[in-house]
This record gives structure tokens, sequence and C-alpha cells, in this order.
């Protein structure tokens, strides 16, 4: 089992994530290829106009920045329905079903080719969100990365999903004072990579340790 690297107050872990917002909407902007820049960023974030920015590209950060307050601030239990409510957010204007479970099959494009994710099954992924939040022998940190990479491969939403699945882990991490989970851009190309093959195999456990070692902050 992966312990757990922080333990910090709810409220605590709440401070840290605001401090570091710009940041979280900057990195976790880059799963859409999203060229904007921390300065462009923190004033699209801030309501101020920003040139050189597509207007889908702004729609995306401001949506980032409403997912992530909403994570950070929300005191609802963690459910199905709360992953559809983020979704909702950060999906907006990409998806044609923003909020809605996935009822077709998908696809994603991964460097070692297309991966192709099971139907979606909605009383499936309610049990496994139960059950894996209720396993005593994991820790917060271990759920957390185990319940991120879940819903990146198994794409339970038309569009959005690598981001949904991102803040809610982070929902679980803050809530419980673990800290937060953002790996440095400058460590992504070695990320995808890793999570392509886990796409392809479903083996897990090198990416989650990988991630642990690399991606697990109270500041960024």
């Amino acid at each position: 089992m992966l312990e757990d690297k922080f333990e910090l107050t709810k409220d605590l872990n709440r401070r840290f994530a605001r401090s570091n917002l710009t940041h979280l909407v900057y990195i976790t902007s880059r799963f859409e290829g999203i060229k904007a820049t921390l300065s462009q960023t923190q004033m699209i974030i801030d309501g101020l106009g920003v040139d050189d920015v597509p207007t889908d590209d702004i729609n995306i950060i401001v949506q980032l920045k409403r997912g992530w307050q909403y994570v950070i601030n929300s005191d609802e239990k963690l459910d199905l329905d709360f992953l559809k409510n983020v979704n909702r957010i950060v999906a907006l204007n990409e998806s044609l079903a923003p909020g809605e479970l996935r009822t077709g099959e998908g696809g994603v494009d991964t460097e070692l080719g297309e991966y192709k994710p099971p139907m979606v099954n909605s009383e499936a992924e309610a049990g496994y969100l139960s059950e894996l939040l209720a396993n005593k022998n994991s820790s917060i940190t271990d759920k957390s990365l185990t319940l991120m990479y879940h819903l990146m491969r198994n794409q339970i939403f038309w569009d959005g999903n690598k981001r949904t699945a991102t803040l809610v882990a982070n929902k679980l991490m803050i809530d419980n004072g673990a800290g937060l989970i953002s790996v440095p851009l400058d460590k992504w190309p070695e990320w995808n990579n890793l999570i392509a093959k886990y796409y392809m195999t479903n083996d897990i456990s090198k990416l989650k340790h990988w991630t642990y070692e690399n991606g697990i902050e109270v500041h960024i």
C-alpha cells in the first residue's frame, strides 16, 4: 500500500489548493493541449481580456477554474452524482452531453495506438466507487490514484474524462488532508507514456507508484 505522504487538516489542504488555483488550472488545461501561459491563465481566471488565446481555450480555462473551485469548496459526498457534476462543469463547452455517462462506444488515441474503453455500466461504476472508498486497507492517496486512473481508463463520460478524473481524485485528497495530485509539466512525456501503457494492459502498478513519487504535493 502507498502510505499518505501528508496529514493535514481539511481546511489547511483547502488553503493550499486555493493558493495554487492558477497552477492547478494551468496544468490541468494541458490535457486539452492549451498553450496559454501561466500569466495568461491568471488573467483569464481574473476575468481580464487576453490576446492570442482562442475563445475556445479561454472557455475551457474558465470552466476548469469553476471546476476546481467546486471541488475545493464542496462538502458534498463523493459519489457518482458528484462525478457527474464535475464533468458537467469542466466539459460544458465541448461535450454534447456534459455530466451524462457515455452510452455509446468510445476511443482514445495514445502514442501506442487507439484504446477502446469498455461500455459504461452506471451501477457497476457506482458500486466500484463505493467499494473503493470503503476499503479500510488502503490509504487516501492510494484510493485517490486508483480512482483517478480508473476513471481515465474507463472513459465514463463523453468528454473531459482526464480533467474530471483529476479533479475528483483531488477532492478525495483535499477532503482528507492528503495533499494534491499534480504531475509537473516537465514530467508529462514520461507520464503520458505510462498512461498509454496502462490503458493497453490495465496494469496500474507502475503508473501509480510513479505518480506517487513524482506527483503528490502540498504546493506547486
